[in-house]
């Protein structure tokens, strides 16, 4: 059932892309195949190299204040031109050359399957006028996650080269074989975002990490990976960093006014790759997979553009208005314990305190209806969608509020198995009376359920792979 509707969904995307694509094309650009060219330059100036000098006066004798006058003033140009504005230049990649002022649609081919079985990936590339950062924006590294390809597409699309200061590289969808099948995943079921930064004679995963890291990622001085709940879970708009370092800490807070989360991000990931080699990367994370939802994107859309101002891309320009939203040290995800169906009482977003029923496990076979309670007080960043689950399956995450430094003490979670025994509190009891659920004829079991994770340190904060960020 999910195939026959998700088929009609990615092709009708395809269309929308390549149509796309053909409108930026045809926007003014051009590119020129890149050349190689040998520098020859004279053996005398190679075996004896000068400085280039903004000017040479020979000492003279003093020959009268005519003289002195004429150097004084023959000196004055050349002082002038050390604070002449920087010269745009032309911006390589992929093998060819977009010139300052110019957009260009460019194709990254990794190495073919079988008969030449992969198609090229667009590239979207915006030189400025003016020099300046470039900035990268990633999108369907997993290739179900579909609201990262459309802030990529208003974003690019939007910029006025000849307005722009610096370089907009965006990459729409990263994973296209995963894409064409409405999958996370590529072909051989590997997570194309736990090999980078990739090797160049490893598995089929790690040799496309290493040749989209080497020759696209290589060339960015920020990036921003754009990404999707997993597996039937969806988000809350925030972004994901690790905070510790200043460099990525500084693009985080040009965000505007999203949450964020502390989190340093699973080895392989490109935002944790890309951080280790010296360029300051976030992931924004924006509702579920296989979906386009406006409010996500929209979200999306108004923080990358808020970075682009805030690092100087575009003019500076009077935002929208957008509520504080809070910085998260510690999150932690709360599992059910039990299978059953899912109706969750919560919305993303939502504070929730402690004790409180996040949702309710229906047991089709019993009809015994099992509660999942909330072990801390919190925000819900992320959750699953009402569906089938099982034992262990990872339903709401929680945000902490805690400062850097209560985050380095983790406060303690409820018990995992709370008891009445020896005077222990009685859970069901407290949750009943600081959260009465309106529906309790439905509930034919008072146990409380819930399995969290425990909350880690500053230096430990990782997120499960199940639903990691990258």
């Amino acid at each position: 059932m999910h195939q026959a509707v998700i088929k009609p969904l990615v092709l009708s995307s395809l269309f929308w892309l390549a149509n796309s694509y053909e409108a930026f094309a045809q926007t003014p650009a051009t590119t020129e195949p890149l050349v190689e060219q040998a520098i020859v330059e004279p053996a005398d100036a190679a075996e004896n190299p000068t400085p280039t000098q903004i000017d040479t006066v020979v000492p003279v004798e003093n020959t009268g204040t005519a003289m002195s006058d004429e150097l004084e003033s023959s000196a004055e140009p050349n002082l002038m031109n050390i604070d002449a504005e920087p010269v745009p230049s032309a911006l390589t990649i992929l093998n060819q050359t977009v010139q300052p002022g110019k957009s260009a649609v460019l194709k990254w081919e990794v190495e073919a399957t079988f008969v030449d079985a992969s198609a090229p990936v667009p590239v979207l590339v915006v030189n400025g006028t003016k020099p300046g950062p470039t900035l990268c924006l990633t999108a369907a590294v997993h290739g179900d996650e579909l609201n990262g390809i459309e802030i990529v597409r208003r974003v690019v699309h939007e910029i006025n080269p000849e307005k722009l200061t610096g370089a907009v590289i965006g990459v729409p969808i990263v994973n296209l074989q995963g894409f064409q099948r409405a999958n996370r995943y590529l072909p051989d079921r590997r997570d194309l975002n736990r090999y980078f930064p990739g090797r160049i004679k490893g598995s089929y995963a790690s040799r496309i990490a290493h040749s989209f890291f080497s020759e696209i990622i290589t060339h960015c001085d920020y990036l921003v990976d754009l990404h999707t709940g997993s597996l039937s879970r969806t988000n809350l708009p925030q972004i994901r960093a690790n905070l510790m370092i200043p460099e990525v800490a500084a693009l985080a807070e040009k965000m505007g006014s999203i949450v964020v989360l502390q989190s340093k991000g699973a080895p392989g990931t490109l935002r944790r790759a890309a951080t280790e080699a010296g360029i300051p990367a976030v992931t924004l994370e924006a509702g579920a997979p296989n979906n386009l939802q406006k409010d996500a994107v929209e979200s999306g859309v108004k923080s990358v553009l808020s970075a682009m101002d805030s690092l100087g891309l575009t003019a500076p320009k009077p935002f929208w208005k957008r509520s504080e939203e809070p910085v998260f040290y510690q999150s932690t995800w709360i599992r059910a314990r039990k299978g059953g169906i899912l109706f969750s009482k919560v919305e993303l977003g939502d504070t929730v305190k402690k004790g409180s029923v996040l949702g309710l496990l229906s047991d089709p076979v019993s009809n015994k209806t099992t509660r999942i309670v909330a072990p801390i007080e919190g925000r819900v960043i992320g959750m699953a969608l009402n569906q089938v689950m099982y034992p262990g399956f990872a339903a709401y995450h929680i945000g902490l509020k805690s400062s850097i430094v209560e985050a380095a003490q983790p406060q303690e979670l409820l018990p995992e198995e709370p008891s009445t025994e020896n005077g222990g509190p009685d859970i069901a009891n407290n949750t009943s009376s600081e959260s009465p659920i309106p529906e309790a004829e439905e509930v034919g079991s008072d146990e409380e359920e819930f399995d969290a994770d425990e909350s880690t340190s500053i230096e430990e904060m990782e997120l499960p792979t199940v639903d990691a960020d990258d």
